[in-house]
C-alpha cells in the first residue's frame, strides 16, 4: 500500500470562505475546515480574533470584513501561538496585539520551530510566505482574564484563560450579552483535533467544563461549522471531549501493556475513524496527537518542540 502524503502537503484545493453575521457587529469566517476567524465591533473600533498564516491570506479576510464595517482594528487577539493563527498579524495594523502571557512565552521558546514545522505540514495555508515579516509578538499579555470595553451600548468582550488544553496558553473570547464564544482550537465543531502540543487530561476535564459553564448560545471553534443554539454548542464541546477521552483510553491501554507507539496509533486510529475519520485534518493530525499523548503517559509534562525533522520522523513511523 502506498504511503500517505505527509500531513496536509497534498491538500492543495481551494476552500470556500463564508462570512456570517452572528449578532449586531459580530462576525465569523469559516472555510470548510480551514482555520476560522472572528471580528467584533466596538463603538469606533474593531477587535479581530486570529490572524491566519500570512499577511496576504489575512488581507483577503479583511476585504470581506470591510464589506460590513470600515472601523479600524484596535485589538488583534491571538488565541494561541501556532503559526497558522498568528503570522498574518501585520495585515491588521492593530494598535494592540493581545495574547496570554503563556502564549508569549511559547513564541519565545518555540515560535520559529513551529513556523517551519507548520509550513511543511500545511503549505497551502501559507499564501505568499515571503510576505511574513517575522514572528508575531504580542504587545499586551495577561494571565487569567482581560476585559475590553466595546463602548456605547455594545457591552464588554472578556478574554479568558480557562486552563491548559490545545496548548499551554489558549484563550477564548466571550461576549456575555449575545452569548457568543470564540473558542479557538479548544473546541472543534465537526473537525478533528490537533493535540500535538496539548495537555490532554486538563483539556478533557476542567478546561472543557469551564467552557461549557459559560453557557454560550453560539460557538465558533478553531475549525469547522459554527455551533448555533445550546444543543449544538454542547454537542461540539462533547465531541471534542470524546475525541480526547477515546485517545486517552486507547493510548493509555497500549502504554500500560508495554506496547509500542505504533500499536497505540493503530488502536487509536481504529477507535476514532468511524466517527471522526471523515472530518477535516483527521489523518494529518493523528500521528502527532498520539505521539504527544504517549509522551504524557511517559511522564513528559510539557510538549516536546516540533521541528520539521521531528515531524517527518513521527509521520514515517506511524503514518508513512
Amino acid at each position: 500500500m502506498a504511503a500517505k502524503p505527509f500531513a496536509s502537503s497534498a491538500d492543495l484545493g481551494p476552500k470556500e470562505q463564508t462570512l456570517e453575521v452572528l449578532a449586531d457587529g459580530v462576525y465569523a469566517l469559516t472555510a470548510e475546515g480551514d482555520p476560522n476567524l472572528g471580528a467584533i465591533e466596538g463603538e469606533d473600533f474593531l477587535v479581530c480574533f486570529e490572524a491566519l498564516a500570512t499577511p496576504v491570506a489575512a488581507r483577503r479576510w479583511l476585504a470581506r470584513l470591510r464589506e460590513h464595517t470600515d472601523k479600524p482594528v484596535r485589538y488583534l487577539v491571538l488565541s494561541h501561538y501556532h503559526a497558522v493563527r498568528v503570522l498574518g498579524a501585520s495585515a491588521f495594523d492593530a494598535e494592540v496585539i493581545v495574547s496570554s502571557a503563556q502564549t508569549r512565552h511559547l513564541i519565545e521558546e518555540r515560535g520559529q520551530q513551529d513556523w517551519e514545522s507548520e509550513y511543511g505540514r500545511m503549505p497551502r495555508l501559507f499564501e505568499e510566505p515571503d510576505s511574513i515579516p517575522g514572528l508575531t509578538w504580542p504587545t499586551v499579555t495577561f494571565r487569567d482574564e482581560l476585559t475590553i470595553s466595546l463602548g456605547g451600548n455594545r457591552g464588554e468582550l472578556v478574554l479568558q484563560f480557562l486552563g491548559r488544553g490545545h496548548t499551554e496558553g489558549d484563550i477564548v473570547a466571550w461576549l456575555p450579552e449575545p452569548k457568543v464564544l470564540f473558542a479557538g482550537d479548544l473546541v472543534e465543531s465537526q473537525a478533528a483535533l490537533y493535540t500535538g502540543d496539548a495537555f490532554h487530561f486538563d483539556w478533557a476535564t476542567g478546561t472543557l467544563d469551564r467552557i461549557k459553564a459559560l453557557g454560550a448560545e453560539q460557538l465558533i471553534g478553531g475549525r469547522g461549522a459554527i455551533a448555533r443554539g445550546r444543543a449544538e454548542v454542547d454537542a461540539a464541546i462533547e465531541q471534542t471531549r470524546a475525541f480526547l477521552t477515546t485517545m486517552q483510553d486507547t493510548v493509555g491501554t497500549a502504554h500500560r501493556a508495554g506496547g509500542t507507539l505504533k500499536e497505540a496509533f493503530e488502536a487509536t486510529h481504529a477507535a476514532l475513524a468511524p466517527k471522526f475519520g471523515s472530518w477535516p485534518i483527521f489523518e494529518h493530525c493523528l500521528p502527532f496527537d498520539v505521539q504527544r499523548l504517549w509522551d504524557e503517559f511517559s511522564g513528559i509534562e510539557r510538549p516536546v518542540i516540533w521541528t520539521a525533522a521531528r515531524d517527518r520522523q513521527v509521520w514515517d513511523e506511524l503514518q508513512g
